[in-house]
C-alpha cells in the first residue's frame, strides 16, 4: 500500500523517520509501476544506447547501496563491492552487457536487500548526523541528510525512464 503521508514511523528520530517515510513512498511507487514486468520487458532496449528497465533498477539499488557504505561506514565501496555494483552504476555499455536475463522478483530482492540494511542503520541515527558534513576528494562540502536526498532523486528520475520505456513498448 502507498501511504501519502510523511511522518516519522515509530524506532526513528523525527527528521530520520520523516527521511524513511519519503524513501518508504518513492519505493512503493516505484514498485507499483514495475509490478507484472516480464523478462522480456525488463531486458527490452529502446535504442542501442538506451538502459533497460532491469539496469535502471540495479541501478537504483546501487546508488543506494553505495550511499549506505559513504554515510554508514564512512569509505568507498571495496574492490569487491566495486565488482559487484559497477555496472549497475556505471550503465551504459557495462550496463547493457552484464544486467539482463533476469525475472522480475530478482530485481524485487535486490532493492528489497539493500533497503533492510537502510532501514536497519537508519534506525541508529540521530538529527546531528543527518546534518554531519563531510568533503569529497575535491574538496566540495555535503552532508548525509544531501546523500540520502540523492538517493530519493535518483529513484524517482530513474522511475520516470521506467514509465517512459513502459510507455514507448506499448506503442510497439
Amino acid at each position: 500500500m502507498i501511504d501519502y503521508v510523511i511522518k516519522s514511523p515509530k524506532g526513528y528520530a523525527d527528521k530520520v523517520g520523516e527521511l524513511v517515510s519519503m524513501l518508504e513512498h518513492a519505493r512503493a511507487v516505484t514498485l507499483w509501476e514495475i509490478g507484472g514486468l516480464r523478462m522480456a520487458d525488463l531486458d527490452h532496449l529502446q535504442t542501442r544506447h538506451s538502459n533497460s528497465i532491469g539496469a535502471l533498477l540495479m541501478h537504483i539499488a546501487a546508488i543506494e547501496k553505495v550511499h549506505q557504505v559513504i554515510s554508514f561506514e564512512n569509505r568507498d565501496f571495496s574492490e569487491a563491492e566495486n565488482g559487484k555494483w559497477s555496472s549497475a552504476l556505471s550503465l551504459g555499455d557495462e550496463g547493457r552487457r552484464d544486467i539482463n536475463e533476469q525475472p522480475l522478483e530478482y530485481y524485487l530482492e535486490e532493492l528489497a536487500e539493500v533497503r533492510r540494511e537502510t532501514l536497519k542503520q537508519l534506525k541508529t541515527k540521530d538529527e546531528a548526523w543527518l546534518f554531519k558534513e563531510n568533503t569529497w576528494p575535491n574538496g566540495v562540502a555535503f552532508n548525509n541528510y544531501y546523500l540520502w536526498f540523492h538517493v530519493l532523486e535518483d529513484e524517482i528520475s530513474h522511475r520516470g525512464q521506467i514509465r517512459m520505456l513502459k510507455r514507448e513498448m506499448k506503442k510497439k
